[in-house]
């Protein structure tokens, strides 16, 4: 904002308070009930790849100080609500599923949220990240989040349905329940 002089910039300062309020709300998510996957060791090529990935976040914010995008207020609504829906969720799909793994250990958690979805945490965050690549209204953000979406995500969704296949419920929750998108797919 401050190379491009975007401070009169509303979708600047929208994508700057989001994805600044989706860094502390994950940073404190991960102090309260931290997902095991983040906790264990990774290799500097998984950073490396980790950093490199996140860090094509910031081609969107990039985008609108530097074009100047000024979206009309119903699309910067629109983004906005995509992001907020997002963040609900993500955060509570994700403190669902680890309470019932702490009440219920070994039980397949398939109510609530994940009742008629096997994916709430990753419908979130493709919502809220959506939020934040569709401000930029250019195609390349939402290029490369439908990028990790395709091979990446459906890929881990699709290991996880395998792990999950042992529990004896889980051709019937598999049955009534969509991979990703609730009531879609």
């Amino acid at each position: 904002m401050a190379y491009h002089g975007a401070w009169h910039n509303t979708a600047a300062w929208l994508y700057l308070s989001s994805h600044g309020l989706y860094g502390l709300l994950w940073a404190l998510k991960s102090q309260v009930f931290p997902d095991k996957r983040f906790l264990a060791p990774a290799g500097a090529g998984v950073g490396l790849i980790t950093w490199s990935m996140l860090s094509a976040y910031w081609f969107s914010p990039w985008i609108i100080a530097r074009d100047n995008v000024q979206p009309p207020a119903w699309y910067l609504g629109a983004c906005m609500a995509s992001f907020g829906v997002g963040v609900f969720m993500h955060f509570c799909s994700d403190m669902q599923k680890h309470v019932q793994l702490q009440l219920r250990p070994g039980k397949l958690v398939n109510t609530t949220l994940w009742a008629h979805c096997r994916n709430p945490n990753y419908f979130g965050e493709l919502l809220i990240y959506t939020g934040f690549t569709a401000l930029s209204m250019h195609w390349g953000p939402l290029t490369f989040l439908a990028a990790v979406v395709v091979l990446f995500w459906i890929p881990q969704m699709r290991q996880k349905d395998k792990s999950l296949s042992r529990y004896p419920e889980f051709a019937e929750w598999k049955a009534r329940s969509s991979l990703f998108i609730p009531f879609v797919w």
